[in-house]
């Protein structure tokens, strides 16, 4: 099984008059990076959500966004602090005031800053509620998960064919480098008859160079070790688990192979075939950034 490092997952529910949301989402990434957007007083559940995220994820920068709302009012909050200096000057002022009345305690709680509803996102979580929470994010982790597992299926399959796309490059360039022994030395006979004239040539002389300049066109070694490349990726795809390194590492190894078939070619047929070679294995590349 093939995974993407791309996906989004979704899971929400309400217990105990919390109504709750996650939303998990993740790109590419070099490692594994979790990050997460929490309410406040929910701090206390990240540490065991990232782990849970370890164990399930290799790769991949990952979002994770939680969203709460109560469905009744919190209790009004009084600031005592506020209220008990506020009484104390209002006393101090009835006293210096003669037939002035007593403070009443409704004025002073209407007066701006006593009075307050706290936020119900903001009041702590109850044990029911985080159990509840934290099972949601195991629900939208999977949800991820799934939906990385179902994006890979799909590259695996184009990368897979990429790779038979590589595989019949190189047996066109196996028959490409076959004949450029003969039509090296052809044309080298062509060049040396030419410039010689009714002089000659010297067989033995002309054997050596045409030996010399096979041997410096033979591409035998990168051609072998494209196919090995080639066996390596389909025993990879054949696996499950995190295969994106090991994938990414052989891309760079196609691509030293292209490049020196291509400096070693002496045709413009097998120059074709390299170039046709490099511009795949980029393909391949692109894909395989994407697989976890």
């Amino acid at each position: 099984m093939v995974a993407s490092m791309t996906g989004f997952g979704r899971a929400a529910g309400v217990c105990a008059g919390l109504s709750w949301q996650w939303e998990a989402r993740s790109v590419n990434g070099r490692g594994l990076e979790v990050k997460f957007r929490l309410p406040p007083g929910w701090d206390g559940v990240e540490p065991g959500l990232r782990a849970e995220a370890g164990q399930v994820l290799r790769r991949g920068n990952v979002q994770a966004v939680l969203s709460v709302k109560r469905a009744e009012r919190a209790e009004p909050a009084i600031d005592r602090t506020l209220l008990e200096s506020l009484l104390a000057e209002a006393q101090r002022l009835a006293a210096r005031i003669e037939g002035a009345p007593a403070p009443r305690a409704e004025l002073l709680l209407g007066l701006p800053g006593v009075l307050r509803r706290e936020a119900a996102e903001e009041l702590a979580p109850e044990a029911e509620q985080v159990e509840a929470v934290v099972a949601g994010f195991t629900e939208a982790l999977h949800a991820l998960a799934t939906a990385r597992l179902s994006e890979g299926a799909r590259i695996g399959a184009v990368v897979a064919g990429q790779v038979d796309v590589i595989a019949g490059l190189v047996q066109d360039a196996d028959n490409a480098a076959a004949a450029q022994p003969a039509a090296a030395a052809s044309r080298l006979r062509a060049a040396v008859a030419k410039l010689s004239g009714e002089a000659g040539v010297n067989e033995d002389r002309l054997t050596q160079e045409i030996a010399l300049l096979a041997t410096r066109s033979d591409v035998r070694e990168e051609l072998d070790r494209l196919e090995s490349h080639i066996a390596a990726a389909r025993a990879i795809l054949a696996e499950s688990g995190a295969m994106g390194r090991q994938l990414d590492f052989l891309v760079q190894e196609f691509v030293r192979e292209a490049n020196t078939l291509c400096s070693k070619s002496a045709s413009t047929a097998l120059t074709a075939v390299g170039l046709k070679l490099k511009y795949v294995i980029e393909q391949f590349r692109e894909q395989v950034q994407n697989l976890e």
